[in-house]
């Protein structure tokens, strides 16, 4: 059986056909492709191709629609493939009652890190369950193992790093209750294991879920910079200050924005013989000039924004769906606050068609919310395909249910 993404494409490849009033052999024709081929595509027989998809996304004129949901199901194919090798790591490091070596730890963090690579395809909503797993799975080792006051220590750091993992799937998929809880206890592990990084990261993330239920959050970013300043490596100071800067800018506060900023920056490019931990991996120059392109939109400075935002986004995969959606909504907020109307729609409907099956809440709320900016504009061809656009998108999506609790 195709997948879900896999049938979205054959679903929507029929509808666009017989909306066309094309048949099976013009469009082989058109397409210089088999109709037994197109009809195994159409029927979710068989899985597209990029190149399919784009011929036959031509031949329809789906502007790119079929494109995204063939991305959508090769990019799941992937990630399920990495999960799998993942999941299919030896499970004696979980063996319960044990004496638990002091290569434990180091054998759970790797694993992490094979997970977490995950995330970079898929949403919240598709990594939630599997990331709250192995957290209980280090919980129960530590539990119930038998191990070295120092082999502790690590796996309680092991446990504020997983716990800060699910956390953020949690927030991903919008199940709020559920991250602040896991943000929560991963500062109390990370207090516990003497991680100092790991206490200004799980600071760090309580600051964004402050600023999502709409409470102050730059006393929070500045103390996780005050807690690992001086004891962390270059790559964790950097991200930390970079997500202050982030609260400082939905707080209005553009000099706050522009130091945290530059001393982000700064740390990328200090010399450090220190190794980095897993979870900085994502984090570099590119990540730095996306971080300046949001917060520069946010205080309503577009032509400052959309230089860095158009940069950065010529080198970011398709296949990281849900984040370049929302970079490129930024980037339409920025070219609306000039005034390019058409520029600003376009931009959008890339990130609706990018954002189509991922499990994620937030690219749909930030295309809700530069959408509602349109009203002025209603008339304008652009807004209404636009707002076409969404609506069809709207229709198709999984309903998603937040598990009883959580907002």
């Amino acid at each position: 059986m195709p997948d879900s993404s896999e049938s979205k494409f054959a679903a929507r490849m029929r509808e666009l056909r017989l909306e066309r009033g094309i048949s099976l052999r013009e469009l082989a024709r058109i397409a210089i492709y088999g109709k037994s081929y197109l009809h195994e595509l159409e029927t979710g027989m068989k899985e597209p191709t990029q190149q399919a998809a784009q011929r036959i996304d031509d031949a329809l004129g789906a502007g790119g629609e079929l494109v995204a949901l063939a991305s959508t199901g090769m990019r799941r194919r992937e990630v399920i493939a990495r999960a799998g090798i993942a999941v299919a790591l030896p499970q004696t490091i979980l063996s319960y009652g044990r004496q638990v070596g002091a290569g434990v730890p180091q054998q759970i963090i790797q694993r992490t890190a094979r997970l977490r690579r995950i995330d970079d395809y898929l949403g919240g909503a598709d990594t939630y369950d599997l990331y709250t797993t192995e957290l209980n799975s280090t919980a129960r080792l530590i539990r119930e193992g038998k191990y070295s006051g120092t082999t502790g220590r690590a796996l309680v750091a092991v446990l504020s790093e997983q716990a800060q993992l699910a956390g953020w799937a949690a927030f991903d998929a919008g199940r709020h209750g559920d991250a602040e809880r896991l943000y929560r206890m991963s500062l109390a592990a990370a207090c516990d294991a003497e991680d100092q990084a790991l206490v200004g990261n799980a600071m760090a993330f309580l600051a964004y879920q402050e600023l999502a239920l709409g409470r102050p959050a730059t006393d929070t970013a500045t103390a996780a910079c005050d807690a690992a300043d001086s004891a962390v490596t270059p790559g964790v100071r950097a991200l930390l200050h970079m997500r202050c800067a982030w609260t400082h800018a939905v707080n209005g506060q553009p000099d706050d924005v522009e130091r945290h900023l530059g001393i982000g920056v700064a740390c990328l490019t200090e010399p450090d013989d220190r190794p980095e931990p897993d979870w900085v991996y994502w984090v570099d120059h590119r990540e730095a000039e996306i971080m300046t392109g949001r917060c520069w939109t946010v205080l309503r400075r577009p032509l400052r924004a959309i230089a860095v935002l158009e940069a950065a986004l010529t080198r970011y995969e398709d296949t990281h769906a849900r984040d370049k959606a929302l970079y490129l909504s930024w980037l339409a907020d920025a070219y609306l606050d000039v005034n390019e109307v058409e520029q600003s729609c376009a931009t959008a409907a890339r990130a609706v068609r990018l954002s189509a099956g991922v499990g994620s809440n937030r690219p749909g709320q930030r295309i809700e919310a530069f959408v509602s900016r349109l009203g002025p504009y209603a008339l304008l061809p652009c807004v209404a395909e636009l707002r076409g656009l969404v609506k069809d998108q709207a229709r198709r999506r999984p309903t998603r249910v937040a598990s009883p609790g959580t907002q």
